[in-house]
């Protein structure tokens, strides 16, 4: 239950972001928008270290990484960053956000039925794909009104 909560205040900070993003990148630039975006959650996040983690891990550790393309989320994160941007200025927020979250429903049903990237690999299931399909079919509803 806990994780169900988590993963929707998630979302809610990942539409309220977005609009943000979207709303400062016309006064400036995608990409300046993204460069503060990033600066900006570069701070707390050191924030947060020094004060929760700081003597539990080291920065060191990050060397330790078995699958050094693990460290890459910085620069996929200024890509989602850009892409949502870009898909709310074209498309609204409500509708981004949901395509967005279709494609994250596939793309992780997909990572978890591969075993992709050391994820446990989990059986096919039909209804979870004709979960994804309805999904799909209420934002093609959604965009059609």
């Amino acid at each position: 239950m806990w994780g169900f909560l988590i993963a929707m205040i998630s979302g809610a900070l990942m539409a309220i972001q977005g609009v943000f993003n979207t709303g400062v990148t016309k006064a400036t630039g995608p990409w300046i928008t993204n460069s503060f975006v990033q600066l900006t959650a570069f701070f707390v996040c050191a924030a947060f270290y020094l004060f929760s983690e700081m003597g539990k891990t080291s920065v060191g550790d990050l060397f330790k990484i078995d699958h050094k393309y693990m460290l890459c989320g910085g620069v996929i994160g200024a890509f989602i960053t850009f892409t949502v941007i870009k898909s709310m200025a074209a498309i609204g927020p409500a509708q981004a956000t949901l395509a967005i979250v279709i494609s994250q429903i596939l793309v992780g049903y997909l990572i978890e039925v591969f075993g992709l990237f050391g994820v446990e690999k989990t059986d096919f299931l039909w209804n979870k794909l004709l979960g994804i399909a309805v999904a799909l079919v209420g934002l093609i509803l959604y965009s059609k009104s």
